[in-house]
């Protein structure tokens, strides 16, 4: 298959909240336990099922646990629910990173994507700094304008007041985190620019830093879409990016696959987090996963290390992961 089909199966299909198994809605995890919240109905975004995962031995009345968001939230726990039929395996890796001791405790909630994700997912500031006829095309090839504000303001100002009452947890910012790929990559970084005083860290795999993709099999982003694009971004994080003295930022790809095109969109993205003050592993982590695609199971496959980096027990140092 040719990198063109590729990239828009990668990209395109993800769109859909699809379900390898239609039967089974609500995720079974091969470790701690699943609570699901239903389909919820935002006042500011589409309605769209939520879920909660619980450790192994989650005390409702101990130590408040740290909590992580995390988009396309049909993928992280359970092959029959994710749309390629392949889990992030969330709910494997942190149960053992916290039986380790490595991480601190934390619950994950899972936000399920809809028809909608691409618009969803795609950052309005940065979306509002593309020249007018890349404006357009993003509109063509997404459905029409960005709805990541109103994505942003279900998560902080409906989600999690509901994730508070319910369940123990800790509510400060050095206790809330936001982690997701691709696009989920790049609504995570928005998160945590558009609301630094609710989240610590962020998780960005992957991150779809193109926005969008060659017009016509065998062609290649042009140099002038690269720097549109790069150059929105770039724009945006001059001013928007978290304060380094308190939050993190984890960024990662491969070089398969739709990830080819990934590695200078990232290079800039990087010299415009060093210039805000962030240092390369300590507060800041970029990696490059030579080999690696687009995909669940590349995710899956190195998830500990953003996990390790993000929630690491308070007082431990980065532990000496480096980029």
């Amino acid at each position: 298959m040719k990198l063109f089909a590729l990239l828009i199966a990668a990209l395109l299909a993800a769109a859909a909240p699809a379900a390898a198994d239609p039967t089974r809605d609500v995720p079974v995890p091969g470790s701690g336990q699943i609570v699901d919240l239903g389909v919820l109905t935002p006042r500011t975004a589409l309605p769209r099922r939520v879920v909660v995962w619980l450790p192994s031995g989650y005390d409702p009345k101990g130590p408040p646990y740290a909590v992580l968001y995390m988009h396309d939230g049909q993928n992280l726990f359970d092959d029959k629910t994710a749309g390629y039929g392949h889990e992030w395996m969330v709910d494997e890796t942190l149960d053992r990173l916290i039986r380790e001791k490595k991480v601190r405790p934390t619950i994950v909630v899972g936000i399920w994507n809809t028809p909608k994700r691409l618009q969803d997912y795609v950052p309005a500031k940065a979306f509002a700094r593309l020249p007018r006829a890349y404006m357009d095309r993003v509109r063509g090839l997404y459905g029409g304008d960005p709805l990541s504000d109103g994505y942003l303001k279900f998560i902080v100002d409906e989600l999690r007041p509901a994730i508070a009452r319910r369940f123990n947890v800790a509510t400060d910012r050095d206790d809330t985190f936001v982690m997701g790929s691709s696009m989920g990559g790049l609504i995570s970084l928005y998160a945590i620019d558009e609301y630094p005083a609710v989240f610590g860290g962020a998780g960005m795999l992957s991150t779809h830093w193109p926005l969008f993709l060659p017009q016509h099999e065998g062609d290649k982003l042009t140099e002038g879409e690269f720097k549109a694009v790069s150059g929105a971004f770039t724009a945006y994080l001059a001013t928007g990016l978290a304060d380094p003295r308190r939050h993190r930022l984890y960024f990662d790809h491969g070089t398969e696959t739709l990830d080819a095109e990934y590695a200078r969109y990232q290079q800039l993205v990087d010299r415009s987090v060093a210039a805000k003050g962030y240092i390369q592993g300590d507060n800041w982590l970029t990696v490059d996963y030579p080999g690696e695609a687009h995909n669940e199971q590349s995710w899956a496959s190195r998830l500990e290390i953003p996990l390790r980096f993000l929630l690491r027990p308070k007082g431990v140092q980065p532990l000496g992961l480096k980029p």
